[in-house]
C-alpha cells in the first residue's frame, strides 16, 4: 500500500470501476496511475551509436553489458552508469531517473572537449546548442527539466518576433495519469522529424505548444508555453515556439538514468477521511459552479478524485474555496455588471446571471461556508476537462478575514495571510513570473501545484525560483493580488492541479483534492449540501471590516 494513498488491494494494468475498492456515496477517489516498461536495451544501443560518432571516447565506456543480471540491475549497462558520472555534476540528481534522460546535452562533445584540456572552456550553453539549463530534477517517477533559449541565440533559425528567452520545457515518466480526457491523444505529425521521432505529435492545447513521443517505451513530451496568434516582441506565438521546440528535439541525446525494478500499475482507491464531522465546514458538490458563470453557459464537471494527499496550501484555517470573479466586488469575467456599481455597498448583478450581488470585497458572503467549484468557470483557458472546453484552470481560495484601510473602503489589505508548500517539491518559476510551480516526484506519483497572484517582487526576494527545494508546510509566500499589476485581482489565491499524461501536464480538477486537505487541516469532515435550505440564510455583516492598527506585512509592497 502507498504511503501516501489507501489503495484497493489488487493493482491492475486497466482502470478499474470504483465499486470494485467499495467506494459509496460521498467517498473520494484515487487516481488510476499506468507505469511504463522501459526498453533499457535499446537505450544501451542508443548511448553506443552516439559514443561511437566520436571514436576517441569509445574505450572512455563499457559495453560489454553483464547478460546474467537482470536489465533492473544498473551493472547491466556499465556504460549508463559511467555517463552518469559525467554528466552527474552537471545535471543533480540524473542518477536517480527510472528512465532515460533525453537532454540538449552532447555529451560526447563534452567529453571530447574535456580531453583536450583547452583553456579557457566553452560554457556549458556550448554543449547544449545554446540552450541554458534553468532547471533539472530526476526522482522516482521520471524527470523534469526547463531551457531557455536567449535572444540571438538561435543561430540557423529565422528571426524570431520574440524578444524575451523562450523557456522549453520537457519531461520523461515511467508514470501516466488515467483521466478521462476527451482531447487526448490527438495532434498532427511532424513530417520533419519522422525519420527521428516516428509517432511524433504536435498539439496546442491549455496554452502550449506539445510535441508528445515515445522513445525506448517510455512517454516524452517537449512544452512551450504560447498563444496561438500573431508573433509580437512581448507575446510568444505557438508558431515561433515551434520553431524552437522542432530545434530543441533534434538536439537531444542520452544523458543518464538508471534502471529501476519493475513495479505494478496503481489502481484507483478510495481515499480515506476523517470519522469526526466537522461542525461548521460545509461544501457544495464537485462540478457545481455558480449558474450562468460557465463558458457559454455551460456547467462544470464532476470530479471527486484526490489526486494528491497534501498540506492545505494556506497556513491557517478557516479558508473558504469560491469565485473571486461572479462573486461580491467580482468583475464577472467582463461580462458587465447591472448596473455598473461605483460605491461600496452598491448593489448589482452579473450580466449573465440573476444572483445578487453587493460592490464590496469584504461582504460576509466572499468569507463564508460553503464552499463552491469554480475550476470550470468562464475563462479564456483551454481546459480540456471541461464540458466546453474552456474554464479556469483551478481553485480560487480566500483567506480566514479581509481587514479593510477604514470604513469606507471596499477592497481588502493583501499580504496578512501565509501561503505554504503543499508537499515537499521543487520549484518551478523565474524571475518577475507571477505564477509558482512545485513539482513533486515521487516512487507512485508525478503530479504539479500552482499559486497564482502573489507578489513577484517579493517572491523574488525570497528566491522562490527554479531549482529551489522546499518542504511541505514550508512558507512560500503570502495571500495578495496581484494580476500584471498590484491590486490587479481580489485578494486571494489560485491553486490548480496538473498531472503527467500521455500529451504532457494536463490541468485537473483541484476543488476535491483541496476539500481533503482541509479536512485534515481542520480535523473534521465537512458536509456536502446540495439544496439553498441546507446552505442556510446568508451571513449578515462582513467578517473583520476593521482597520489595522499598525502596518500588516508587506503592506507597502
Amino acid at each position: 500500500m502507498s504511503l501516501r494513498f489507501a489503495r484497493c488491494a489488487a493493482a491492475a494494468w486497466l482502470l478499474l470501476a470504483i465499486t470494485a475498492c467499495g467506494a459509496a456515496a460521498g467517498d473520494f477517489r484515487t487516481p488510476g496511475i499506468s507505469i511504463v516498461r522501459v526498453e533499457w536495451r535499446t537505450v544501451l544501443d542508443q548511448l553506443k551509436s552516439e559514443i561511437e560518432d566520436r571514436p576517441a571516447l569509445a574505450g572512455r565506456f563499457t559495453f560489454n553489458a553483464l547478460r546474467h543480471l537482470p536489465w533492473s540491475d544498473p551493472r547491466t549497462m556499465p556504460a549508463l552508469m559511467q555517463l552518469n558520472a559525467v554528466t552527474l555534476p552537471l545535471f543533480t540528481r540524473i542518477n536517480q531517473s527510472p528512465v532515460p534522460v533525453l537532454l540538449p546535452f552532447d555529451a560526447g562533445m563534452y567529453l571530447a572537449e574535456r580531453m583536450t584540456n583547452a583553456s579557457p572552456r566553452p560554457p556549458l550553453a556550448h554543449f547544449q546548442d545554446g540552450f541554458q539549463e534553468r532547471m533539472f530534477d530526476a526522482g522516482p517517477a521520471g524527470y523534469d527539466a526547463k531551457f531557455a533559449l536567449p535572444p540571438g541565440a538561435a543561430d540557423g533559425m529565422p528571426q524570431l518576433t520574440y524578444k524575451k528567452p523562450v523557456e522549453i520545457q520537457i519531461t520523461g515518466s515511467i508514470l501516466t495519469y488515467d483521466i478521462d480526457d476527451p482531447s487526448g491523444g490527438k495532434g498532427e505529425s511532424v513530417s520533419a522529424l519522422a525519420a527521428q521521432f516516428p509517432d511524433l505529435r504536435r498539439i496546442i492545447r491549455e496554452g502550449y505548444v506539445r510535441y508528445a513521443f515515445t522513445r525506448f517505451g517510455v512517454p516524452y513530451v517537449v512544452s512551450i508555453h504560447c498563444l496561438d496568434s500573431a508573433p509580437r516582441a512581448n507575446r510568444l506565438a505557438c508558431r515561433e515556439a515551434s520553431a524552437v521546440a522542432e530545434r530543441f528535439l533534434k538536439a537531444l541525446h542520452i544523458a543518464g538514468g538508471r534502471p529501476s525494478q519493475s513495479r505494478m500499475a496503481i489502481a484507483p482507491g478510495v481515499m480515506p477521511r476523517p470519522a469526526t464531522s466537522s461542525s461548521d465546514f460545509t461544501y457544495r458538490p464537485p462540478g457545481e459552479i455558480i449558474a450562468n458563470s460557465g463558458y457559454r453557459g455551460d456547467s462544470g464537471r464532476a470530479d471527486t478524485t484526490v489526486y494528491s494527499q497534501i498540506r492545505f496550501p494556506i497556513e491557517r484555517a478557516p479558508a473558504y474555496a469560491n469565485s473571486q470573479s461572479f462573486l461580491n466586488w467580482g468583475d464577472c469575467f467582463h461580462r458587465g455588471r447591472v448596473p455598473p456599481p461605483s460605491d461600496k455597498g452598491d448593489r448589482y448583478h452579473c450580466k449573465s446571471s440573476n444572483k445578487p450581488l453587493v460592490f464590496d470585497e469584504s461582504a460576509a458572503e466572499n468569507y463564508s461556508y460553503p464552499w463552491q467549484d469554480n475550476f470550470c468557470e468562464a475563462r479564456d483557458f483551454n481546459v480540456g476537462q471541461c464540458p466546453a472546453g474552456s474554464g479556469h484552470q483551478g481553485q480560487d481560495l480566500r483567506p480566514a478575514t479581509c481587514t479593510l484601510r477604514n470604513k469606507g473602503a471596499d477592497r481588502c489589505i493583501p499580504n496578512r495571510h501565509v501561503v505554504v508548500a503543499v508537499r515537499n517539491g521543487v520549484i518551478i518559476r523565474s524571475l518577475r513570473q507571477q505564477g509558482v510551480t512545485l513539482l513533486v516526484n515521487t516512487r507512485d506519483e508525478h503530479v504539479r501545484f500552482r499559486y497564482m497572484h502573489m507578489n513577484p517582487a517579493r517572491l523574488d526576494k525570497d528566491g522562490i525560483l527554479d531549482d529551489r527545494r522546499v518542504s511541505e508546510g514550508e512558507k512560500i509566500g503570502l495571500v495578495s493580488n496581484y494580476m500584471d499589476h498590484l491590486g490587479g485581482t481580489t485578494t486571494h489565491l489560485h491553486f490548480d492541479v496538473q498531472v503527467f499524461t500521455r500529451d504532457g501536464w494536463i490541468w485537473v480538477n483541484p476543488y476535491v483534492t483541496l476539500i481533503s486537505a482541509y479536512e485534515r487541516l481542520i480535523g473534521g469532515r465537512g458536509r456536502e449540501i446540495t439544496t439553498e435550505a441546507e446552505a442556510g440564510p446568508p451571513p449578515a455583516k462582513p467578517q473583520d471590516p476593521v482597520h489595522p492598527e499598525k502596518p500588516a506585512e508587506g503592506e507597502g509592497d
